[in-house]
C-alpha cells in the first residue's frame, strides 16, 4: 500500500425500490477482467458499477426477495455466478441470465468455490446436509456430496479452504471433496477469512464470561504448504476483517468494524502500515481488487468506499473493455401500414444468433406434465392377491374413471409451517420496493383449513394438523409471534408455552359445555375471595375466551393456582413432578379439579348472600356432575352382604375383560352403551376381607344408581391394544345417548335404539349430547404424545345451528373439522382420554344473569380504612358507581419470576424454548373522570407465591420489602393475594368500564385478562402515525406535550396512569380542534430531532443517566419500538390533602 493510498470515491448504496429506504450491501467482489465492482443487497439484487467513479452499469434480480440476501459473486470468463440461500443464478455482465438453478437439497447455501476443473466447475455448501457440485457451463448439477459439516465462508488457493460455524477450518481436497485437515482457529467462530498461496488467514470470536462474544485481537495464520499453524498476528483494535494481497503472496490487510487497516507481512508482524477509514457508523466488510491496487468497503450507512492511490488505481490486472449499449441500427424504407396494396410478406423477418433477453430462466419455466397420482400406504396393505393382480376397495374419494388434480395437491404447503414474525413481516413490508413487495414475489398465504377429502384421523402417520406446535420467539418475544396465522376462527385456542399447559384441552371442552360455563361464571360473579378457588379461575378463564373471539389466550392464572395446591404434586398433576403419561395426568386431573370445586362451590354456598334467587342453589353442583349411587359388597362364601353410599363425579370406564391366552368375541361386538352400563354400575369380583367369615373372601360388588348427573365426565383407561381396536371400530362413540334409570338399574341406549325408546315414549329416558373430548396423541419417536381437544361448539352457540360443528383445538391452533373426523379413532396414534356428555335439554342454554348479579363489593371495600398515609382512596358505591360510562386509567409493575430456558448450538446460535415469566407485582387505578379525576381508587401491591429471581428494581420500582408482608405494611402498601388484585381489575372489566393507559398490551398479557377493544383506550396507539412504524413512549409524550419530566429518579405508576389520563385529554383537545394530524406530525418531527427522547435533566452531580426499560417477554415495551429512558423525576402529589405515593420504577 503505497504511501498517496486514500479514498478516491464515495457513493450511497441504491435502494431497492424508488420510495425503499437504504439497505445495507450484503457481499462486495471486483470482476476478474473488466473493471467492475459487484454488489449484491438483502432483496437477491446484483449491481455493479465501472471504474473509479463507480458508476453504475448493470443491475438484475438473480433470486426473490424470499430466497434471502445475496451471499457470495465469483467470475469466470462467460459471467457472472451469483449465490442465493435457495439458488444458484449465473448471468452475462450485461445483465440477461445465462442459467438459474434450483433444487431440493437447495436450502440454506452459504458460501461456493472453483474445484480443480477451474472455472467451469463450483462445489455449493452452506448450513444444511449436502454439498452440490454444479458444470457451469450447462448449469446442472453433476454431483450430491453429502457431509455432516456445516459451511459458511469458502476460500481457494492450492485447496478448497472451508470454515465452519463452530470456529475451525476445513481444508479440502478439489478433486475428492475429502477433508485433509481440520485447523481450529476460534473457539466460537469465524467473522471473516482469505486463502492465497501458501497462507489462510482468518479472524474470529471467542466466547467470554457472560456468553458474550468478543473479537479476537489477533489473526490466525496458517501454512497450508507444511500444513502447520503459525504464530498470530496481533491486532489490538479488534480483527473483524481480513484479506491476502493477491500479488504479494506474504501480505496481508486487517481491519476493524471501526476502520482501522493494517498492512502486515505475515513473515515480520512487527512491522505494518497503518491506514483509517473514516465512516459515522461501522465497516461491514472489506474485499481487495485482483490487481492489488484497489479495496472496496461497506459501511452500515449503506455507502460504498474505494481506497487506491489516485494515479495507479485499476481493478483487473489485465482488463477487458466493457460491453456498452449497442447503438441504434440504420432504419429501412417506411411502410405504408395504411393501404391495403401494401403485402405483408414485405416486413422483413428478424433472425438471432444469441439468447433474446425475453427468454426466461429455467427456474421460472414449468412442466406440462401432471405429477402422478401418490397412493395411500394403507391402501396398498389392504389389497389382496389373485392370479390376474391385486384387487382392493376403493378408498380414494373419488369415482370410477374420475382424474384427480395432482397440481393443486402438490402445490399446497403445509398448514402448520412456522409463520414470519410479526415484525418481519411489518420490515418486509417497509423495506420492500414501493413499500410492498413486487407483485412476481407475493407468496400467497394459503388457508389454515385445506380442502382435504380423506379423514386424517385413518393416516398411519400423524398428520400436521395433529403434530405438537411449538411457539417460536424473536427478541421481542412472544407477542411477535402470528398466533393469527393458526386460527381464521371466532373461537380462541390456548398458548402452551406456560406450565403445565397440558391442561388445555380439558379446558376447552368444559368451556364448550354450557352447564359447566354457567356454574363457573355465576360462581365468580359471587364474592368469593379465596385466593386458592379453581372454580373461579375456571370462570375467569371461561370469560376470557368468550371476549377473546379468536385471539389466542393462555391458562396461567389456572395453572398458577394448581400448583399451590399441595395435593396436586402429591397427584403428578405438576410437569415439574415426576409423572406418567399425559393422558393419565389429564384423567388425574378431571378428578381432582371435580374434586376442589364442588368444595369451592359448597364454601360459598354455606354463606346466605352468596347466591341470589336466580343462581343455582346451594347443592347444584352435586347434581351437575354426581353420579349418586349405592354400593352392595356380598361375600361368596357366606352371602352376607354390607351397603354404602357411592357417589361419583368422574366415570371410569371398564371394558369385556380377556382371558389370558383366549381372544374374546365379545369384545368386538360391544357397543359403547354397553361399556358406559358396565362402567356406572360396576360388577366387580375381588379379594377382600370378610367381617363375618373373619378372612379373605371373594367379595362380589355392585352398585345401584339411584340418580344420573347433567353433565357426565368418562374417562377412557385404555390400557392394552384390545381397547384401542375397540375405539378405533368406525362410528363406536355416538354422538347422543340415552339413559333410563329404573330399579336401581342404569340402562344406556344409542343409534336406531335410542330412536325407538323415544318414539315410544314409555319410560323416562334422558338424552345426552357428546359436547366435547380430549384426545392423547401419540408423537411416535420424533415427538412426544401430547393432548387435543375437540368440541361441538353447537351445543354452546346462542342458538342452536342444527347440525354438528365440531372444532379442533390443537394448543392455539383451531379449525373446523367433519364430525367424522371428531368421532374417528387410531390405533397407532389417537386415542381418546376424557368424554363429556351433556343432557339435551341444556344444549344452547348460555346463562348470563350473572353480570346482572355481579357482587361488586369487594370494588368498594378499604382494606385499610383507618390509615392515613395510603397511597389511594376507595371509590364511593353511592357518589361514584362504576359503569360502562366509567373510564378508569391504569398501570402495573412485574418482577420476573424465572428466567428464560435458551438453547445454545454449536454455531453460536441460540434458540428460546420457554420465554421468561413475570408476575403481577403492583396494579394502580386512577379516576379517569368527575371532581376527583387523576386520583387512584385502587393501588395494591400483590404476595407473590413463586421465587422471584429478579425483582427488576432499576425498572419497576418493586424492592424485596415491598413484597414482605411485614414491612409492606410499615409502609403503607396495601398488599393482597393475586385473587383479590385480579377480581377488581375484573369486575371494573364486566361492569363496563373502560381500560386507559399506555402500551396496555404488556398489562393485560401478565395480569392474564383479555380486554374488548371497544373498552380499551391506548394512548400509544392514538398517538401514533402508522406509516412511521414507531410508537412513542410515555415519557417522550409527556415532555412534548405535556411539558412534564416523568420517571426521573424513580418511575411510578401512580404517575403514569395518570400521565396517561393527561394524554388522553390532550388528545381530544386536538381531535375536537380539528388539528390532530398536524400535530402529530409535529411530534413525530421533534422525535426525529431529539432521537425520541426528552433531554437528560442535570443535578449537583452532574446529567442522570437515563436506562432502557426491559420490556415484558424481550420486546418492544409499553408502545415504544426502541427502548424508554428513564429520567430523574421530581415529587408529586395526588391532589390538594393527599400525601404522595411512594416512587416505583416504570417502563416509559
Amino acid at each position: 500500500m503505497d504511501g498517496d493510498w486514500d479514498e478516491v470515491a464515495r457513493i450511497p448504496f441504491p435502494p431497492p425500490g424508488l420510495r425503499a429506504m437504504p439497505t445495507p450491501v450484503t457481499v462486495l467482489a471486483f470482476d476478474t477482467s473488466q473493471e467492475l465492482l459487484w454488489t449484491g443487497n438483502e432483496y437477491g439484487r446484483v449491481s455493479s458499477f465501472y471504474g473509479t467513479k463507480l458508476q453504475p452499469y448493470t443491475s438484475f434480480k438473480a433470486h426473490t426477495s424470499h430466497d434471502g440476501p445475496v451471499r457470495q459473486i465469483l467470475f469466470n470468463d462467460k459471467g457472472v455466478i451469483a449465490l442465493g440461500s435457495r439458488s444458484v443464478h449465473m448471468a452475462l455482465r450485461r445483465g440477461p441470465p445465462l442459467w438459474s438453478l434450483r433444487h431440493e437439497d437447495m436450502q440454506e447455501l452459504r458460501c461456493m468455490s472453483f474445484t480443480s476443473k477451474g472455472t467451469a466447475e463450483i462445489l455449493v455448501a452452506g448450513d444444511q446436509e449436502k454439498m452440490l457440485v454444479i458444470d457451469t457451463n450447462k448449469g446442472e448439477i453433476s454431483k450430491q456430496i453429502p457431509t455432516e459439516h456445516r459451511y459458511t465462508i469458502m476460500r481457494r488457493s492450492r485447496y478448497i479452504c472451508a470454515a465452519t460455524p463452530a470456529g475451525a477450518v476445513h481444508i479440502i481436497d478439489s478433486v475428492s471433496f475429502q477433508v485433509l485437515k481440520i485447523w481450529n482457529a476460534h473457539t466460537a467462530a469465524i467473522n471473516d477469512m482469505d486463502a492465497q498461496h501458501d497462507f489462510i488467514v482468518t479472524c474470529g470470536y471467542s466466547m467470554r464470561h457472560g456468553g458474550n462474544y468478543m473479537p479476537d485481537p489477533f489473526v490466525n495464520v496458517f501454512d497450508l504448504k507444511n500444513m502447520v499453524s503459525m504464530s498470530p498476528i496481533p491486532f489490538p483494535a479488534g480483527a473483524a476483517y481480513v484479506r491476502m494481497h493477491p500479488r504479494m503472496s506474504t501480505t496481508s490487510i486487517v481491519m476493524s468494524q471501526i476502520g482501522q487497516m493494517h498492512v502486515v507481512d505475515l513473515m515480520n508482524p512487527n512491522t505494518s502500515n497503518v491506514r483509517q477509514a473514516n465512516s459515522l457508523s461501522y465497516f461491514s466488510m472489506i474485499e481487495i481488487a485482483s490487481s492489488g491496487e484497489a479495496i472496496a468497503l461497506a459501511d452500515g450507512d449503506c455507502f460504498i468506499h474505494l481506497w487506491g492511490s489516485p494515479s495507479k488505481i485499476h481493478f483487473a490486472e489485465f482488463p477487458t473493455p466493457i460491453e456498452t449499449a449497442d447503438s441504434a441500427p440504420p432504419t429501412g424504407p417506411r411502410i405504408d401500414f395504411d393501404s391495403f396494396d401494401t403485402p405483408l410478406s414485405s416486413i422483413g423477418m428478424p433472425y438471432y444468433r444469441d439468447v433474446l433477453l425475453s427468454a426466461w430462466p429455467s427456474n421460472m419455466v414449468t412442466e406440462v406434465g401432471a405429477p402422478p397420482v401418490k397412493i395411500d400406504p394403507q391402501f396398498l396393505a389392504t389389497l389382496q392377491e389373485r392370479d390376474w393382480g391385486f384387487y382392493g376397495k376403493n378408498t380414494r374419494p373419488l369415482r370410477r374413471n374420475q382424474v384427480e388434480d395432482t397440481r393443486s395437491a402438490e402445490n399446497l404447503q403445509s398448514s402448520l409451517k412456522p409463520p414470519k414474525f410479526l415484525s418481519e413481516k411489518a420490515r418486509e413490508a417497509a423495506k420492500s420496493p414501493a413499500g410492498t413487495p413486487a407483485p412476481e414475489e407475493v407468496v400467497p398465504e394459503f388457508p389454515i383449513v385445506l380442502q382435504d377429502t380423506s379423514l386424517e384421523s385413518l393416516k398411519i402417520e400423524v398428520p400436521e394438523s395433529y403434530q405438537n406446535i411449538e411457539i417460536k420467539y424473536s427478541k421481542f418475544g412472544i407477542d411477535d409471534f402470528d398466533f393469527g396465522y393458526f386460527n381464521k376462527t371466532q373461537y380462541s385456542g390456548l398458548q402452551n408455552h406456560i406450565v403445565n399447559a397440558y391442561a388445555n384441552p380439558l379446558l376447552q371442552v368444559m368451556h364448550y359445555t354450557p352447564l359447566i360455563r354457567n356454574i363457573a361464571l355465576q360462581h365468580a360473579a359471587t364474592a368469593c375471595v379465596d385466593e386458592l378457588c379453581l372454580l373461579c379461575e375456571l370462570g375467569f378463564l371461561f370469560d376470557m375466551l368468550y371476549k377473546a373471539e379468536g385471539e389466542a389466550c393462555q391458562a396461567s392464572n389456572f395453572t398458577k393456582t394448581l400448583s399451590y395446591h399441595p395435593e396436586a404434586g402429591k397427584l403428578g398433576l405438576l410437569e415439574e413432578e415426576p409423572h406418567a403419561s399425559r393422558t393419565i395426568m389429564l384423567q388425574q386431573l378431571t378428578r381432582f379439579l371435580l374434586r376442589q370445586t364442588t368444595q369451592n362451590y359448597n364454601m360459598m354456598a354455606q354463606n346466605p348472600e352468596a347466591y341470589t334467587t336466580e343462581a343455582p342453589r346451594p347443592g347444584a353442583f352435586e347434581e351437575l356432575f354426581q353420579t349418586s349411587a349405592t354400593s352392595s359388597i356380598r361375600c361368596m362364601n357366606c352371602r352376607s352382604e354390607t351397603t354404602k353410599a357411592d357417589h361419583t363425579m368422574v366415570n371410569e370406564l371398564m371394558y369385556p375383560q380377556n382371558k389370558p391366552g383366549h381372544r374374546n368375541p365379545r369384545i368386538r361386538g360391544t357397543t359403547f352403551s354397553q361399556v358406559l352400563k358396565m362402567s356406572v354400575e360396576r360388577e366387580t369380583t375381588n379379594k377382600g376381607w370378610c367381617n363375618n367369615c373373619h378372612r379373605y373372601q371373594t367379595l362380589a360388588t355392585r352398585k345401584t344408581i339411584h340418580r344420573i348427573p347433567s353433565v357426565l365426565m368418562l374417562t377412557t383407561a385404555i390400557n392394552n391394544n384390545e381397547h384401542r381396536r375397540l375405539w378405533a371400530t368406525p362410528g363406536w362413540l355416538p354422538e347422543e345417548i340415552g339413559v333410563i334409570v329404573d330399579n336401581g338399574q342404569f340402562f344406556c341406549f344409542e343409534g336406531e335404539d335410542l330412536k325407538l325408546h323415544l318414539q315410544r315414549g314409555i319410560h323416562n329416558i334422558t338424552v345426552y349430547s357428546l359436547t366435547g373430548l380430549a384426545v392423547n396423541i401419540e408423537g411416535g419417536q420424533q415427538q412426544r404424545s401430547h393432548l387435543v381437544a375437540m368440541a361441538n361448539i353447537a351445543h354452546s352457540a346462542p342458538t342452536a345451528p342444527g347440525q354438528s360443528q365440531w372444532y379442533l383445538f390443537n394448543d392455539f391452533y383451531v379449525k373446523p373439522i367433519p364430525p367424522q373426523e371428531a368421532l374417528t379413532f387410531n390405533t397407532s396414534w389417537k386415542n381418546p382420554s376424557v368424554i363429556t356428555y351433556q343432557i339435551r335439554t341444556a344444549n344452547n342454554k348460555l346463562d348470563s344473569s350473572w353480570k346482572q348479579n355481579l357482587d361488586s363489593r369487594l370494588l368498594y371495600l378499604d382494606l385499610q380504612p383507618d390509615r392515613a398515609d395510603k397511597t389511594y382512596r376507595t371509590l364511593d358505591r353511592q357518589t361514584e358507581p362504576a359503569g360502562p360510562n366509567t373510564v378508569v386509567a391504569i398501570d402495573t409493575e412485574f418482577v420476573k419470576i424465572s428466567q428464560p430456558e435458551v438453547e445454545m448450538h454449536s454455531d453460536g446460535d441460540s434458540r428460546i424454548i420457554r420465554p421468561v415469566v413475570h408476575a403481577l407485582a403492583r396494579t394502580s387505578i386512577v379516576r379517569g373522570s368527575g371532581m376527583d379525576e387523576g386520583i387512584p381508587f385502587i393501588d395494591d401491591y400483590i404476595t407473590i407465591k413463586e421465587k422471584v429471581v429478579d425483582y427488576l428494581t432499576s425498572y419497576s420500582g418493586i424492592t424485596p420489602e415491598d413484597l414482605d408482608p411485614t414491612t409492606a405494611l410499615q409502609r403503607g402498601h396495601n398488599l393482597v393475594p393475586l385473587k383479590i388484585a385480579y377480581k377488581k381489575i375484573w369486575i371494573l372489566l364486566n361492569l363496563g368500564c373502560k381500560f386507559l393507559g399506555h402500551g396496555l398490551k404488556q398489562d393485560f398479557r401478565v395480569i392474564n385478562i383479555h380486554v374488548p377493544k371497544a373498552q380499551v383506550i391506548d394512548t400509544s396507539d392514538l398517538f401514533f402515525i402508522k406509516e412511521r412504524l414507531r410508537k412513542l413512549s410515555l415519557q417522550f409524550l409527556a415532555h412534548t406535550l405535556l411539558k412534564e419530566d416523568i420517571q426521573q429518579s424513580t418511575h411510578d405508576s401512580i404517575e403514569d396512569a395518570r400521565t396517561a389520563l393527561k394524554l388522553y385529554r390532550k388528545y381530544q383537545e386536538f381531535n375536537e380542534a380539528g388539528v390532530l394530524d398536524t400535530m402529530l406530525q409535529e411530534i413525530y418531527a421533534k422525535g426525529v430531532a431529539s432521537n425520541f427522547k426528552p433531554p437528560a435533566k442535570m443535578s449537583p452531580g452532574g446529567a442522570v443517566p437515563r436506562t432502557d426499560t426491559p420490556p415484558v417477554d424481550g420486546g418492544a415495551g409499553s408502545g415504544s419500538s426502541l427502548g424508554p429512558t428513564t429520567p430523574v423525576r421530581k415529587p408529586g402529589g395526588l391532589g390538594p390533602g393527599t400525601p404522595s405515593t411512594p416512587g416505583t420504577v416504570r417502563r416509559a
